[in-house]
């Protein structure tokens, strides 16, 4: 998705658990939820 917006050289993070102590984190761990961090570049 992110290369067919005009981004290349996409880089994907490890996942990280953002959940990690909220309320809804039983329901995330549930639904296998995480997050990850991007980095791309546009040109």
């Amino acid at each position: 998705m992110l290369e067919d917006s005009g981004f290349h050289q996409v880089n994907i993070g490890p996942s990280v658990d953002t959940f990690g102590g909220a309320t809804g984190e039983a329901q995330a761990r549930s639904f296998e939820v995480y997050g990850y961090a991007f980095l791309a570049i546009r040109g």
